[in-house]
């Protein structure tokens, strides 16, 4: 055997050895020398590798839904709700198909406000997502909906901003309360935006699963991090003992202390042993924080974007939505992503964060630049809508703006904007049915109320003013003294004001119009009963005997004018001669005896004659009353009256109504007034709906009014809706209001509106409200001020403060003071009134000219027969 042998076979695999290790440096020295091939290499794979996953991405992005959530005025969730609605979008956040990258697995929240509504609240997130997310812990106090996309034009001016959270990572954000909304401050920030300016302001906030393994590699280092500044902080404590051990050492009281201590023990003092510091062990949940646990941590991205077409306030929008997300900074902040160079800011908007915010914007991708990390308990002010505790602003997208001659629009006041814009505000006429305004004398009231009404007459509407006081007439003159009106007003002043007074006329139960009988005698009865106090349990005789009668008077009206002589019809004072003369009561019945239903003639022939002369009292007492007054005498002495509302409403007239007082008569007049008002609305029952012409009728002091007919005004705010005419009311207390009145008042209120007062009194409406605002806040209103609840596309608005117009302001342009005189005229002359002495003339011969047309609707009947049938 060759002694070399074992030398070979050692050899032979150390050259190999040799060889490799000598390739390995070569390779090494070509990529080395070569290295721009190898960046090529991994540039190209990770350029295909992020062509992939965008292609991917955008495949996916495709596929998302979204929602939009619109709370109710009472939606007030509890923490636990909103907890499991953050919950419910980290799941949902990971319904997407197993291809889909990691930057698509996310929901997002969507809080926009472009000046038509004071912020939206829209939920994005994949396809898969959309069952889970539309059931929602909130009940029915939120409505999910689908959500149509959003298609923005472009927009002169742009800014962008990427927030993130800096401060202590494993810090929380600040926990804020639920009341008031934590969206406050982000709906304050846009709360004066204008549509019309192109203003637009939009955050968009992305949550998915935080990932896994990038959490837990960021626990190592936090751990790591922590327990080097322990080893740190232990070493720098033991390093300042030593210092202070050594400085009391070398001190001249140690070593004076530790020779008489030598001394005295007969040995020499050493130095003293110094123990250093041991580190404390570090306590991962201190030391991590926020991240010591999976469980409802999510990762976020912040994107916002503001734009307008006017310079500067896209920038001072960002500004402020800025300092609103300052508002949930503790030991972790919102900061935005940039840096300020100058004057200039460099981040979202500039190269290269620009083209990634972009895509990131219009994608939905979640790719924040750090780990924002957070647990659903910071997010909880974000992860619902506004709550009841918002203030919302009213923007002109939730009230319209009043337009001078609109028919479609009603005014409302003057509504100042969180910066400082004053508008006049008007809510649609054909939703305003009925309005109710309450507060003390001088708040306003009656101002606004005569502000509504002639922007309405100007616009072309009819209109009933009631006013028992008279004082809103030389008030409104003024504004409605224009030519193009003068055709449409009448004045029904029974003040009878001045040396030579003029009154104008009307009968009760004049039948020129057609109208049906019984309506008429039932109006009339009813109108007596109601001021009077009776009903079939107090007064069922005086009832009866007062139908009989008016039923008998409206069948020989009907004759008159069927005869073409309605200059011959009776009148309400012709009760007295038909139960107290025999010969005019004989006549009568003779002459429309086949006009009377059976049942009638029957109680003339049978009942009426066993009547005791004194139970005609009580029904002759109020016809007297209405007879000794010349005002009241004249104006229903008429046979052929010229007021006539039903006329008025089908021409769009303008009618104000003046009674004169609220004494006994006064209120019979106004009670026969409104329950005439009352049978001729509901007898437009026979046209059809879209052809009743809208009117609205304005009550001042519904108190008075109700004090005659509370039956009557109830039935109004009750039954008018379906034939197009709409009651305003006023009143300073609603609680001296008859129960069946303020219970329809508020029940069926289009608007609600208040001025000043004491707290008792304003408490009825604010109650309403919820007491939001309180009593104590509205009683503290300024004069001409109001707080208003309106009914606007269907749904509630407010209340919200506005300013009564002032007519000296608003309509200063419609003011025509040297046409009233003549205006004035021309609404008497179309009230037809004449002078008062030759109405009441005119009313003491109407028993005359009544009788003659008996005498020839019957020429063949003798009195004495007449008088045997019904006797």
């Amino acid at each position: 055997m060759d002694p070399a042998a074992p030398h070979l076979t050692l050899a032979a695999p150390l050259d190999g050895l040799l060889d490799l290790l000598a390739g390995l440096v070569d390779v090494t020295g070509w990529l080395l020398a070569h290295w721009y091939l190898l960046a090529l290499l991994v540039a190209g794979c990770w350029g295909l590798a992020e062509w992939v996953v965008r292609r991917l991405a955008r495949k996916a992005s495709a596929e998302r839904m979204a929602l939009e959530l619109v709370p109710a005025r009472h939606f007030d969730p509890g923490l636990e709700e909103i907890f499991r609605r953050g919950v419910q979008l980290a799941r949902a956040s990971t319904s997407m198909p197993w291809w889909a990258p990691r930057r698509t697995k996310a929901v997002q929240i969507r809080l926009r406000a472009d000046g038509s509504s004071p912020l939206r609240y829209r939920i994005e997130g994949p396809a898969g997502g959309e069952r889970l997310l539309s059931i929602t812990p909130f009940g029915p106090a939120v409505t999910v909906k689908k959500a149509l996309p959003v298609a923005d034009k472009p927009r002169t001016h742009v800014v962008r901003a990427e927030f993130i959270l800096r401060g202590k990572p494993t810090a929380p954000l600040r926990d804020v309360p639920l009341d008031p909304d934590p969206l406050q401050p982000l709906v304050d920030a846009v709360c004066d935006l204008r549509a019309g300016l192109g203003d637009l302001a939009e955050l968009r906030l992305d949550i998915q699963r935080a990932p896994k393994w990038t959490l837990r590699a960021r626990r190592v280092q936090l751990m790591s991090d922590a327990r080097r500044r322990e080893r740190r902080e232990a070493q720098r404590a033991a390093r300042w003992l030593r210092q202070d051990a050594g400085g009391v050492e070398d001190s001249l009281s140690w070593q004076l202390q530790q020779l008489i201590g030598s001394k005295s023990a007969g040995a020499g003092g050493g130095r003293r042993l110094v123990m250093p510091p041991v580190p404390r062990r570090v306590d991962p949940a201190e030391a991590l924080g926020k991240l010591a646990d999976d469980d409802h941590l999510v990762r976020v991205q912040l994107l916002v974007m503001c734009a307008s077409d006017t310079e500067g306030r896209a920038e001072a929008r960002l500004g402020q939505l800025q300092a609103a997300l300052d508002v949930f900074g503790s030991g972790s902040r919102w900061a935005m992503r940039g840096w300020h160079l100058g004057p200039w800011r460099v981040g979202a908007d500039r190269w290269p964060s620009r083209r990634g915010f972009e895509r990131r914007w219009e994608l939905g991708h979640c790719q924040p630049p750090r780990p924002n990390w957070v647990r659903l308990e910071e997010l909880t002010g974000l992860l619902k809508p506004p709550t009841r505790h918002c203030r919302l602003p009213l923007l002109a997208g939730d009230l319209p703006t009043f337009q001078f001659g609109n028919p479609e629009l009603l005014l409302q006041g003057i509504h100042a904007g969180p910066d400082g814009r004053r508008r006049l505000v008007a809510t649609y006429a054909r939703e305003t049915l009925f309005e109710v305004g309450v507060g003390k004398a001088g708040g306003g009231k009656t101002e606004r109320a005569l502000a509504q009404a002639i922007g309405w007459a100007h616009a072309g509407g009819g209109l009933m003013f009631v006013d028992p006081h008279r004082d809103s007439w030389p008030r409104a003159l003024p504004f409605l003294a224009h030519t193009t009106l003068a055709e449409r007003i009448a004045l029904i002043d029974l003040g009878a004001h001045g040396p030579a007074p003029q009154v104008s006329s009307w009968n009760p139960l004049d039948m020129r119009q057609g109208q049906v009988a019984h309506e008429v005698v039932e109006a009339t009865a009813d109108a007596f009963a109601s001021v009077l106090g009776w009903d079939d349990a107090t007064a069922p005789r005086a009832l009866t005997i007062l139908t009989a009668a008016l039923a008998v008077l409206v069948a020989v009206n009907e004759a008159a004018c069927q005869a073409g002589r309605p200059e011959d019809q009776t009148t309400l004072f012709h009760v007295r001669p038909l139960l107290t003369d025999p010969a005019f009561r004989t006549t009568a019945l003779a002459g429309v005896e086949g006009r009377l239903d059976e049942e009638t003639r029957a109680w003339w022939r049978v009942v009426f004659p066993t009547l005791p002369p004194d139970a005609f009292a009580v029904v002759l007492n109020p016809m007297a009353r209405l007879a000794a007054n010349p005002v009241t005498r004249a104006f229903l002495g008429q046979a052929a009256g010229v007021y006539n509302i039903r006329a008025a409403m089908d021409s769009k007239m303008i009618v104000w109504v003046c009674p004169g007082g609220n004494g006994p008569t006064d209120r019979l007049i106004t009670a026969l007034l409104a329950r005439d008002l009352l049978r001729a609305v509901r007898s437009r029952r026979d046209v059809p709906e879209a052809r009743r012409v809208p009117f609205r009728a304005y009550f001042d002091e519904l108190i008075t009014l109700t004090g005659a007919a509370p039956e009557t005004i109830a039935s109004m705010f009750e039954d008018f809706r379906k034939y197009r005419v709409h009651v305003h009311g006023m009143t300073q207390l609603l609680a001296r209001l008859p129960a069946p009145v303020r219970l329809s008042l508020v029940q069926n209120a289009s608007t609600l509106a208040s001025t000043a007062g004491s707290q008792s009194a304003i408490a009825p409406v604010t109650a309403e409200w919820g007491d939001e605002p309180g009593p104590d806040v509205v009683a503290a209103l300024d004069r001409f001020d109001h707080y208003v609840s309106l009914t606007v596309r269907g749904r509630r608005v407010g209340p919200v403060k506005i300013t009564g117009p002032h007519l000296d302001d608003v309509f200063a342009a419609y003011a025509r003071p040297d046409n009233t005189a003549a205006f004035e005229r021309a609404a008497r002359t179309t009230a037809g009134t004449a002078p008062l002495d030759v109405l009441a003339t005119r009313a003491r011969g109407q028993l005359e000219r009544v009788n003659a047309f008996l005498a020839q609707l019957a020429p063949t009947t003798t009195p004495d027969n007449q008088e045997k049938t019904y006797k």
